[in-house]
């Protein structure tokens, strides 16, 4: 055998560097990138600006065929007059979509968490079947459901009342799915561990698996929250007078009697946006940590 054949085939094969592109090419890239982007944002973000520059004009240039970016002259006329019409109590609209939406979420909360957990951790006859059916209601068109509902309000006494908006809709399946979704992406050997300590059940779930959970808890709670806040369909049917109106559907009255009085009607929408973005940008760290974890486990 010939040595120097062996050594060939034995020798290491020499391993190349991967190619790199140069800093030019990653720079223009990196610009492409950033540019596509800006472009998408701007896509996204101008009818808001549009909207939030519309109510700082005058009554003449917010209904203007031209659009016009700066508003000439730049006049808060539009929300003094909607903050101030006697016949249109937006404060109190505003109000009433605050207790509501946060009502509604937090009942949410306390009804999905529970039924999240039993139906990810408990070990029961039938546990599959009843999530399934739970998640097949998610098909379920919500506009089906306005009939009935509306008769199991009026039953209960509650139409022209908050408790009509706050109570229907809080056994969510969505937020039972959710949360199901991120209980099983927990590491059970933390819950092993607890109960080896002597912890029950409750305990477990009340000392562990919660402060565990608070990034889902915060993200059902945001989402069920800006559910209610825009919801306009239901309020329009079971509130009734100008007092216990909610946002969405007061504005919608207010828009039926000042059609062309667009810097009202922008006005009305800023004041309508402004706690929803406020809220997401206090919670959006905990929102996207809540949705990165819900999706590892099924």
């Amino acid at each position: 055998m010939n040595p120097t054949t062996l050594s060939d085939r034995t020798a290491p094969e020499t391993v190349r560097p991967p190619a790199t592109r140069p800093p030019a090419a990653r720079r223009a890239g990196r610009s492409l990138r950033h540019l596509f982007l800006a472009v998408i944002a701007a896509l996204y973000l101008s009818p808001l600006v549009y909207m939030a520059v519309t109510s700082f004009k005058s009554r003449g240039a917010a209904g203007a065929t031209s659009p016009q970016w700066i508003p000439e002259p730049v006049t808060t006329d539009a929300y003094r007059e909607i903050l101030t019409a006697a016949d249109s109590p937006v404060l109190r609209w505003f109000l009433n979509s605050l207790l509501s939406a946060s009502g509604h979420a937090l009942l949410i909360l306390v009804t999905a968490t529970p039924a999240a957990y039993a139906l990810a951790r408990m070990q029961f006859r039938g546990r599959n079947l009843l999530f399934v059916v739970i998640v097949a209601t998610l098909f379920v068109p919500p506009v089906i459901l306005l009939v009935p509902n509306f008769l199991i309000v009026n039953e209960l006494a509650w139409v022209d009342s908050l408790p009509a908006v706050i109570v229907p809709g809080a056994a969510s399946a969505f937020g039972v799915f959710f949360l199901r979704q991120f209980f099983l992406s927990l590491p059970a050997e933390l819950e092993e561990a607890a109960e080896l300590d002597g912890c029950n059940r409750w305990q477990i779930f009340t000392r562990v698996v919660l402060p565990l959970a608070k990034p889902a808890l915060t993200t059902l709670g945001v989402l069920a929250f800006l559910g209610s806040w825009n919801d306009f369909l239901w309020p329009l049917y079971v509130l009734l007078s100008s007092d216990t109106l909610t946002l969405p559907a007061g504005l919608a009255t207010f828009q039926s009697a000042n059609n062309v009085r667009y810097d009202l009607l922008m006005a009305g929408a800023v004041l309508a946006s402004v706690p929803v973005m406020l809220l997401y940008l206090v919670a959006q760290r905990w929102v996207i940590a809540g949705i990165a974890r819900s999706g590892l486990k099924g």
